[in-house]
Parts: structure tokens; C-alpha cells; sequence
């Protein structure tokens, strides 16, 4: 060799990852030096254990600050893991040559660069794109490196050399600090192994390697870098993690295809297709062997067609389309998101470095079978099963230390029970770094979470947030912070003399009495805080309620929703006994807000605490002539509003539809337009048959009654009124509008017709 072997590369690119090897072979290096972390160095012997699966990634972060870290992915078909593998099966060192960890950590993002550098930072592969006459970099690049078997280390130098003598160091503010670090490192290899060395780097890098600078002109650009201390290991990466769409800088769009060119360097096309065929086949689609041998033929005549040397993804996405999907765009997502993306998550070796409570996590999964994966799934759990019962509290247990692998979802299943759940689990690689930040907390998942839940309930500010905490203790089997956040729950309950508040913490404190019965947990200690939480909600909610404009009395109307449903869940009833007195007052107290009244007299007849008579004399009340109409539109709202089965409870019950009814006919012209948005917000969340049935018995009490009510329900088009105003309704004219309203919607459908003005409540 004469002189160090520069090899300039594309991250991620198997083209340059093959040519890497040709040369490797081919100079048969002393020694390889590669673009990567020099803290790394003494991890190196790792990536040759046969349990290490690329992608894989060196995590660097803070040791004091683990929030700050870096990755530096490397894939199968990266050319930095080929030299990495070249030099351990040639049993040649390896060392990385980038600016160390320690030093470009200490630098936070924002320090670095004006908040405009993204926007003058020079994409070299955009710009040789162009250049070339390319509207697309990947496109160019599979061209004139992927499709081809010749080394092209040269014609990317000379291009990168002159992209730099037109943009400098191209808006990457740290690059001229971590090139002189890297032209300090080749001079010591050198220097150590005379010509024969090699190094691998971005092919941006290189003209600057080549540069002709002295030792004391880099050392004075590395002079005074702030450094910090930290820590690296090997963690598991993915596919998707690779892809820009990730968000990840040196990423690619297609790291399932260029994995796909790199293991499938002959007939690449035809092994691909056949790929696509087998995902299409596993959805139930119909994909024949012939479909397969037209799709190859078809994208061979489009790289023809349009001068390509190979046919490349965007051909055989075009031949997948018109051959395989007839046409639809449909499936190609799902071809894109398993294939073109894709779903691999490395693995690495056991006797990786790691933080200990990271060593806990493993255990943990081996031994509950929970074995991390890319793709997302669903689990559900039966909490009455030990091994489903462990599994939910490590879950829960990593929510609280804020390492989201999993999140609870609704189960497919439809199931309610307290004793069954469901989650969707996903790995990312940056949980590893929510991990090393947790491990601030404890060594283990138990230790970490309990210390972490007595942390956040004695920061906690509002006692919502404490009840919420109480709960996910119970739902993580924490029983050695429950005490302290009982503690603080009480202390604040105490304090706090906001009804809104109250009510807001309750129903997750008695969320979490029933959670805890599930798993066999003490609550005794909750059950009187809940009680107690109860009974101040009960003193202080009628005064809380008197004097409410319309949106505070809609957040009211929520707060009795809550109380009433956590007091329902209460096996206490002396409470549930004075609730129903706390409703009463509410339901007949003038002063308190319509839509409150009214949500009190619902609740009260759903729960047998009133009749059918009390109702009617309630609603009688309530839209009586003295009321103003916006009052009685928000306690109609209140009583048969907000999707609560209000609209079943008319059709059942005619007289309280008759009093809706009759109150509607008596609203003055004025006030018609004002109480009309909330009556369509009413009725409009009815389903569409409910809808219906109301109209029909609306036209025929007003058809028997003949009085100047109607509704139209043709098409289950929606709950409408019609009001005269004072004028008798001219069935004459009313039918000619019919008509033309059956013509409009078709043959077969109904509508009536009223005079006066319309209400459609939701059509």
C-alpha cells in the first residue's frame, strides 16, 4: 500500500459495504481504522459473538445525565460493520477514529449550531443528484453505486473534493473539530503500522483526511473542548429506526430493500418479487407464480425503458402495483412498512455492558417470556394467572420509570372485567436510554419504581395526580410506596378545598380499590381516604354548583358523571344513600345551573331514586313559561343529552316527550335562534334509528293533536322540528313540501312536513 487506504462510504449502503470487502481483500490492511466513537474500542471484540444480530447500535450518554446520549446504528449491509467483521476474522485491531463521545456530548444540540443550520446544511448526495440531473438521491445513488459491481471510492473522493471547494464544511459546524481529531488518529496508525492502513468514513470526510495540515494546527482546533464522563454499550436497533421517517440523520428510505440487495446479490429482482408475493399471500390475496414471472418481466422492461443498468425499487414498486395489487395503492403500503421498511430488531450479546437495572429488565423478560420486537402486538393479560399477573406489573412498573414498551389498550375482545388486560408492546432502541435514565432510581424494576412513585407523589402539586399515582402503585405492585403516597394523598385531600378538584380524584381512587381487590392488595388505608374524598365532594358540590356560566357548568355536569360513577362503585350504602340527598338538592334547587339540574334528575330516575311522576314534575318545572328558554334548552341537555340513552327515554316515555314537545311549540321567534344550537347538539348524538322513532312519534301526537308540531325522519335522516309560531299549520302547503322532500330523497322515503321553521337535529 502507499500511503493510508482512504475508503469514503455512504453509511448504510451495501453497495459501498460490498466494495469495502473487495478492498479490505484486496489491500489486506495492518490495521482498520473506522468513523465511530474511540471510547468503543474495548467493545469491539463483542460484535464477533455469534448472539450479536446487526442492526445494533453503540450507545453513548452521560453517565451523571443519561437523557444525553448518542447512537451510532450499523446495519448488515453497513460498510463501518463489514471492516468491523473483515478485521476481527482477520484478526487485524480495529480502532475508531471520531471525536470521542466524551467530548461530543458535552456539547448539547442546541450549543452547537444557529437554529438556522438545518437550513444551509448541504445534503452532498442531493446535490451530486441533481448535478447528474436526478430528482431523487436514492434513485442516483442505486445507479451509479448499488447496481454496479466496480469500486467507486475514487469517483466519490473526486466529487466530494469538489463539492467542498464550493460549500466549505457544507453548514456542519462540529465537522472541521472532529476531522482534525481523525487526521490525528490516522498519523498515530501510521506512524504505529507504517502505510498499511485503512480507514472507513463518510465519503465527506475524506477530502479533509487527504488535507496536508499540521499536527499543532489540529491539536489548536481540539484545545479546550469541554468533556463530560460516560458510558457505552452494544443496544438492539431496527430497520425502522434506519429510515428517515424515523428520524434518524444518516438514515435511508428503504433499509428492508438495501438489507434485501446485500443478502441477495444475484437475481436480486426475482428474490424480492417472491418476497412480496409471500407477504401478499400471508393478507389472503391471491398472487399466483405467474403473477410473479410477469412483475419480474415487466420491471426489467421499465429499467430498459428509462435507462436504468438494474431494476431498482422504484421499478419493482411499479410492477408490485400494476401486476400483483391490479392497480391499487392500497396494499403497497403494507409492502412498504413490512418489506421496504421492515420490522428487524438486532440482538446483542448477554456480556454486553449494562446498567444494572437494564440487566434486571432482561431478566425479567426471559423469565416471563416477554421477549422485545419491533413490530407492535397485542397482549392480553388474565390477571388471575401468576405469569399474566407478573407480566402487568413489570408493564406498569416501566410506565411509572417512563420506559413506554408498552401501553394499555382496548381489548379486542370487547371485555370490561377488572381482571383482564390488554397492551401493545413495541421496542424501540431509544427505551435503552429511557432505561439508563431510570437506573438513577434503583438496580432493579421493583426498587426503581417503588423509589420513583415515592418521588413523584411528595413533587406532585395537584391531587389528581396523586390519586392517579395511588392507582398505578396498586396496578405495579408497589406495596412499599403506597404508604408514602397515602401519606401525601391525604395530606393534600386535606388541603385542597376545590369541589373540582375532588371530584376529579375520586373516581381513580376508587379505580384503584377495585384494581387492588383484583390482585389481592391491602387496601383498607384507600377505602377510608376514598370514603372520606367522598364526603367532602358531597358537602361542597351544591355550593360549587350555584352560579356557573355555560362552560363551567358543562365541566360541573362532568364532575357528577364522575362522583356518581366512583360512589356507584363504592360497597357503602349509607354513601350511596346520601349522594342520592346531594342529587335531590341539586335537581330542585333553582339556582343551580340547567344543565346540572337536569343531569341530576337523570341520574336519579336511572337509579329508581325518582319516579316517572317525580320526573314529568321536574321537567314541568323546568320549562315552564317563566323559564328562559336557554335555561331549559341546558336542563333538556343535561336530562336527555350527551349520549346517556336520553333518546331511548323519550321514545319509552311519551309524556316526557310530549313535554319536550310541547315546550319547543312555545318558544318565542327571538329566542328560537339562541336555545337552537344546544337543542341540535342534543339531539344530533342520537343514534339514527332513535332519531327516527322520535320523529314518527312526534308526527303522529302532532297529527292527532293538530297542533303545529311535526318531524320529518325520512332516511334516518334526523330528528327534526317544525314550529308555527302562533299560525295554524296549512297541511295543504305542508304537503307540497313533502313531496318535493320524498322526491330529493329517493322513492321510499318518508318525511313529514311542518310549517314554520326546521330543526334538523343532526341530519
Amino acid at each position: 500500500m502507499s500511503g493510508p487506504l482512504l475508503l469514503g462510504v455512504r453509511h448504510h449502503g451495501p453497495g459501498s459495504a460490498r466494495a469495502v470487502r473487495r478492498a479490505l481483500d484486496g489491500a489486506a490492511p495492518r490495521t482498520v481504522l473506522i468513523e465511530g466513537p474511540p471510547e468503543a474500542d474495548a467493545l469491539v471484540p463483542l460484535a464477533a459473538d455469534p448472539d450479536m444480530r446487526p442492526p445494533v447500535a453503540l450507545l453513548a450518554h452521560v453517565v451523571d445525565e443519561p437523557g444525553r446520549s448518542a447512537f451510532w446504528p450499523f446495519a448488515e449491509f453497513s460498510p463501518e460493520w463489514v471492516a468491523l467483521r473483515w478485521a476481527l476474522e482477520h484478526q487485524v485491531p480495529v480502532r475508531f477514529i471520531d471525536l470521542p463521545a466524551a467530548h461530543s456530548l458535552a456539547v448539547r444540540e442546541d450549543e452547537e449550531a444557529p437554529a438556522d443550520a438545518q437550513d444551509v446544511r448541504v445534503d452532498p448526495l442531493r446535490v451530486l443528484a441533481e448535478t447528474a440531473g436526478y430528482d431523487d438521491a436514492e434513485r442516483w445513488w442505486e445507479d451509479v453505486v448499488e447496481h454496479r459491481a466496480g469500486d467507486t471510492f475514487a469517483a466519490l473522493d473526486e466529487a466530494m473534493a469538489a463539492l467542498r471547494e464550493s460549500y466549505g464544511d457544507g453548514g456542519r459546524g462540529r465537522d472541521p473539530v472532529r476531522e482534525a481529531y481523525m487526521r490525528l488518529q490516522v498519523r498515530a496508525a501510521v506512524r504505529e503500522f507504517g502505510d498499511a492502513v485503512a480507514v472507513v468514513c463518510g465519503a465527506w470526510h475524506v477530502p479533509a483526511l487527504r488535507q496536508r495540515t499540521t499536527v499543532a494546527a489540529d491539536r489548536a482546533l481540539l484545545k479546550g473542548l469541554p468533556k463530560v464522563k460516560t458510558d457505552l454499550t452494544w443496544v438492539p436497533w431496527t430497520h425502522r429506526r434506519l429510515a428517515r421517517a424515523g428520524g434518524y440523520g444518516a438514515g435511508i428510505e428503504s433499509p428492508g430493500w438495501y438489507g434485501h440487495l446485500f443478502s441477495a446479490p444475484d437475481r436480486p429482482v426475482e428474490r424480492w418479487l417472491t418476497k412480496v408475493a409471500g407477504l401478499l399471500r400471508a393478507e389472503d390475496r391471491i398472487v399466483s407464480s405467474a403473477h410473479v414471472i410477469e412483475a419480474v418481466r415487466l420491471a426489467e422492461s421499465l429499467a430498459v425503458l428509462r435507462g436504468r443498468p438494474l431494476a431498482g425499487l422504484t421499478e419493482t414498486t411499479d410492477a408490485v402495483r400494476a401486476v400483483l395489487c391490479e392497480g391499487s395503492d392500497v396494499p403497497l403500503a403494507l409492502i412498504h412498512d413490512r418489506l421496504v421498511v421492515g420490522d428487524v430488531l438486532g440482538e446483542v450479546p448477554e456480556s454486553a455492558p449494562a446498567v444494572p437495572l437494564q440487566r434486571d429488565l432482561s431478566r425479567l423478560q426471559r423469565t416471563l417470556r416477554l421477549r422485545p420486537a419491533a413490530e407492535e402486538k397485542e397482549l392480553d393479560l388474565d390477571l388471575r394467572g401468576d405469569t399474566d399477573g407478573a407480566r402487568s406489573r413489570l408493564l406498569h412498573r416501566l410506565r411509572l420509570l417512563g420506559v413506554a414498551w408498552g401501553e394499555p389498550a382496548r381489548s379486542a375482545r370487547g371485555s370490561t372485567g377488572t381482571f383482564r388486560e390488554t397492551w401493545r408492546l413495541r421496542w424501540e432502541p431509544e427505551l435503552a436510554v429511557r432505561v439508563a435514565e431510570a437506573g438513577i432510581w434503583g438496580t432493579t424494576v421493583l426498587a426503581a419504581a417503588t423509589a420513583k412513585a415515592g418521588s413523584d407523589a411528595v413533587a406532585a402539586t395537584a391531587l389528581a395526580d396523586v390519586t392517579v399515582l395511588a392507582e398505578h402503585c396498586l396496578l405495579a405492585g408497589l406495596p412499599d410506596a403506597l404508604p408514602v403516597v397515602m401519606r401525601v394523598l391525604a395530606d393534600r385531600a386535606a388541603l385542597d378545598a376545590d369541589v373540582g378538584h375532588l371530584a376529579q380524584a375520586l373516581p381513580a381512587l376508587v379505580r384503584a380499590l377495585r384494581y387492588g381487590d383484583v390482585r389481592g392488595t391491602d387496601t383498607a388505608a384507600l377505602a377510608g381516604v376514598a370514603t372520606g374524598l367522598a364526603q367532602r365532594v358531597f358537602v361542597g358540590l351544591p355550593p360549587a354548583c350555584v352560579g356557573l356560566g355555560a362552560d363551567a357548568a358543562a365541566e360541573m355536569r362532568g364532575h357528577v358523571d364522575a362522583v356518581h360513577a366512583a360512589v356507584a362503585l363504592l360497597e357503602d350504602a349509607a354513601l350511596r344513600e346520601r349522594w342520592r340527598a346531594v342529587l335531590r338538592t341539586l335537581a330542585a334547587r333553582d339556582s343551580v345551573a340547567g344543565v346540572v339540574r337536569g343531569r341530576c334528575a337523570r341520574v336519579l330516575l336511572d337509579e329508581g331514586a325518582l319516579d316517572d311522576e317525580g320526573a314529568a314534575r321536574l321537567m314541568g318545572l323546568a320549562l315552564s313559561p317563566g323559564t328562559p328558554p336557554g335555561e331549559a334548552a341546558a336542563w333538556i341537555e343535561g336530562f336527555v343529552g350527551g349520549g346517556s340513552g336520553g333518546g331511548l327515554l323519550l321514545v319509552h316515555d311519551e309524556r316526557l316527550l310530549g313535554l319536550v314537545d310541547a315546550w319547543l311549540t312555545g318558544v318565542p321567534d327571538a329566542a328560537f335562534t339562541d336555545v337552537l344550537p344546544l337543542l341540535r347538539r342534543t339531539f344530533s348524538a342520537y343514534e339514527v334509528g332513535v332519531r327516527r322513532s322520535l320523529g314518527e312519534l312526534v308526527r303522529r301526537g302532532a297529527a292527532a293533536a293538530g297542533v303545529g308540531v311535526g318531524a320529518g325522519s325520512g332516511s334516518g335522516s334526523g330528528f327534526g322540528f317544525g314550529f308555527g309560531f302562533g299560525e295554524e299549520v296549512d297541511p295543504d302547503r305542508a304537503e307540497a313540501v313533502g313531496v318535493v322532500v320524498r322526491m330529493l330523497l329517493g322513492a321510499g322515503a318518508g318525511a313529514g312536513a311542518g310549517a314554520g321553521g326546521g330543526v334538523g337535529g343532526g341530519g
